[in-house]
């Protein structure tokens, strides 16, 4: 309401703004799943969901680099800000074109691993990692310092290209490659770039940090890296697992219904975006920051009740309107798809709050039942309903830990 108000009267906060940017991103984004399913058909989609995976997987590892440097941009300022923001640009593209030569050098196998048309959409892919990393850090730079204009731009720009030039591609020229979809994810890397401070990129090498900072800045790095990790492996490996297990046509039938479920997901990453730097500065003012916490888990639970409610009601309606008739056959899994990823997403505004707060236990929590997730998938994989059934024990399970954990340290403190 507060923010229908702001619209109405055009005095958008930058937080407010940069919401309604995410969820314009989010929905372009959907738009841009949703043509491609139906242009392709299913087995042809399937293909592309493997890419867009890829993207989703490259979007948390390099998450790592913007979360370090939005919480360190806060708590960083002049020239102690200026040494580690060039370290990090260093170190990111690094780790950037490490991983971009091993997507590269592997296509083939990553081919074969994933039973996809061809190996040269991972090649295309491989030239476009640095560029994300640059990207990312980028991104963390605007979301510590509270940039919310410049961070929306970028979030659009990578958004729109994508969009435009990868149906642009299809339509146009009546293209339906996997590589095409590829080039469209690579351009749109460099329009991401964009607004970008050239001046923060240092050929140099940075001043040494004070030891103090420097096991401070490694400490959230590992911390944030293994949580990212658990994060693939619950958001990305259910598709990778069911396209290894299952024909192209049931992985593209799945994937369809995957991108549905996680519409909770997608906009639960609007209110994580803003928990991280408000719970830094409510900390760094001894402030306390539970009041942040519960806003955002109350926003979330009442959005999740909506989706998980209309997917109960109109399954067979939403899969017609967004994928059409041949994807119809997932409709009965949709309700139960979308409670696993509303468990999830409620669960993740918790690791991410404990996370802004240097604490560990809940980034390990979510890191298990990541992993018991993969396994219950590996082992129990007879149908794509008992792959959403699995899903649904392990995220009830990852979020009745997480609670108690919430509940023990209030009760402690």
């Amino acid at each position: 309401m507060q923010l229908l108000t702001a619209i109405k009267y055009r005095k958008l906060t930058p937080e407010q703004l940069f919401m309604v940017s995410v969820l314009a991103v989010n929905g372009g984004n959907y738009l841009y799943n949703l043509i491609l399913g139906r242009l392709l058909g299913p087995t042809a989609f399937a293909d592309a969901a493997v890419l867009i995976t890829f993207l989703l997987v490259l979007s948390f590892v390099a998450m790592t680099f913007q979360l370090v440097t939005a919480k360190f941009s806060v708590l960083f300022e002049n020239e102690l800000f200026k040494n580690f923001i060039a370290r990090v640009y260093q170190q990111a593209f690094a780790v950037g074109i490490g991983l971009g030569i091993l997507i590269i050098a592997f296509a083939s196998q990553l081919q074969a691993l994933f039973n996809t048309s061809s190996s040269t959409m991972f090649i295309i892919f491989g030239c476009g990692v640095p560029l994300y990393f640059l990207m990312s850090v980028n991104r963390g730079a605007f979301q510590g310092k509270k940039a919310f204009k410049s961070l929306s731009i970028t979030y659009q720009g990578e958004m729109l290209s994508r969009l435009v030039i990868t149906l642009g591609l299809i339509l146009l020229l009546d293209i339906q490659s996997s590589a095409v979809i590829a080039i469209g994810i690579l351009l749109s890397f460099v329009f991401g770039l964009f607004p970008f401070k050239m001046k923060q990129i240092s050929f140099k090498k940075p001043a040494a940090l004070d030891a103090k900072y420097s096991k401070q800045i490694k400490n959230f790095f590992l911390l944030t890296a293994f949580y990212e990790l658990t994060q693939i492996i619950i958001n990305n490996s259910d598709i990778l697992l069911v396209k290894h297990y299952f024909e192209s046509y049931e992985a593209g039938l799945y994937a369809s219904l995957a991108l549905i479920g996680r519409i909770v997901y997608f906009i639960a990453w609007m209110f994580v975006m803003l928990l991280l730097p408000a719970v830094v500065e409510l900390k760094k003012e001894g402030k306390e920051t539970a009041s942040v916490l519960f806003k955002y888990v109350g926003y979330i639970a009442a959005i999740s009740i909506v989706i998980v409610f209309t997917c109960l009601a109109f399954p067979e309606l939403i899969i017609n309107i967004l994928f059409g008739e041949q994807y119809i056959a997932m409709a009965p899994l949709l309700w139960k798809y979308a409670i696993a990823t509303s468990m999830f997403a409620i669960s993740n505004i918790f690791a991410y709050y404990y996370l802004s707060l240097d604490k560990y236990v809940p980034v390990i929590i979510s890191g298990v039942f990541g992993m018991l997730q993969m396994v219950l998938v590996i082992f129990f994989h007879d149908s794509l309903e008992q792959v959403v059934h699995m899903q649904i024990v392990a995220m009830l399970l990852l979020l009745v830990i997480q609670l108690s954990f919430f509940v023990f340290d209030s009760k402690k403190k």
